[in-house]
């Protein structure tokens, strides 16, 4: 059982890991090694006080440097799904089951937009895990919308259990080589079915799969967990960072604008102090 679980690993996630840290509390931080690929690619950073003109590169640096000073490190798996268990959390990651007392999100903003109708099929036919899940469309015919290259693996992975992979990148290079799978340029309009999700539908024409993997960085805040307090893709969150659930927090642009790294450290910083009041409370 751990204290706190943070999801995110971007600047938000930084600063409450190593806030956490600092006050010796037992965390798990789910998200990249190289921390924030986003923030990366940024050519430069005038408005963060205190570093005048850095690059997002030597911005990212930074963060890396004082988080393995601190010796944290990021377990990389994707979390699919976070349950309010009453006293504690559940956390489904790849084929593994975590518990934690609170549990911050920094999220970030979703690489594309949940298409419509998607989080109504989610255990219905629409899944966010190959390894979990593949097995269950043996033969069947998938689509894969897939959102980075890194991902291919399970591309490849998918395609050697489906008869017929529908795979849907949304970015330049691919290099899927299996067989069976068929590329396709353009992201669905629609997810549709009855009990379970059985088409999907595109400008001009519609297709019809057993099941739609979803691959990419992070999951909308509603579709991870349920009952949350979501406003225009927003979490909806007090001063303290705290969300509608008990033990639940929020921080970075996953709560909305101006998305910023200074506004998203801030709150990361003000997350963790909330939550340190919150387990000092239980």
């Amino acid at each position: 059982m751990y204290d706190v679980a943070i999801i995110g690993s971007g600047p938000a996630g930084v600063s409450a890991a190593i806030n956490l840290k600092i006050h010796n509390k037992k965390i798990i931080w789910f998200g990249n090694a190289d921390l924030s690929k986003k923030a990366e690619k940024a050519e430069l950073i005038q408005n963060y006080p205190g570093l005048n003109e850095v690059t997002g590169k030597q911005f990212v640096w930074a963060l890396k440097n004082h988080v393995d000073q601190m010796g944290l490190t990021v377990t990389e798996e994707l979390v699919t799904g976070v349950y309010d268990m009453g006293e504690y959390f559940g956390l489904m990651a790849k084929d593994n089951t975590y518990e934690a007392k609170a549990v911050i999100l920094c999220l970030g903003v979703e690489e594309i937009k949940t298409v419509k109708g998607e989080e109504n099929f989610v255990g219905r036919g629409v899944s966010y895990c190959a390894t979990c899940d593949g097995f269950l469309y043996k033969g069947k015919k998938i689509g894969v919308l897939c959102t980075d290259k890194r991902y291919e693996y399970e591309i490849e992975y998918l395609c050697s259990l489906a008869d017929t992979a529908y795979v849907m990148p949304i970015y330049k290079g691919v290099n899927v080589t299996a067989p069976n799978a068929k590329i396709i340029m353009q992201m669905p309009k629609e997810v549709k079915g009855g009990l379970k999700l059985n088409a999907l539908i595109f400008k001009d024409s519609q297709i019809e799969v057993d099941g739609l993997f979803v691959l990419k960085g992070a999951i909308s805040p509603a579709t991870l967990m349920r009952g949350l307090n979501v406003e225009e893709g927003h979490v909806v969150v007090d001063r303290s960072c705290k969300t509608n659930i008990k033990g639940v927090f929020a921080a970075g642009d996953c709560t909305g604008r101006p998305y910023q790294y200074a506004k998203a450290i801030g709150e990361g910083n003000v997350a963790a102090h909330a939550v340190i009041e919150y387990l000092a409370k239980k």
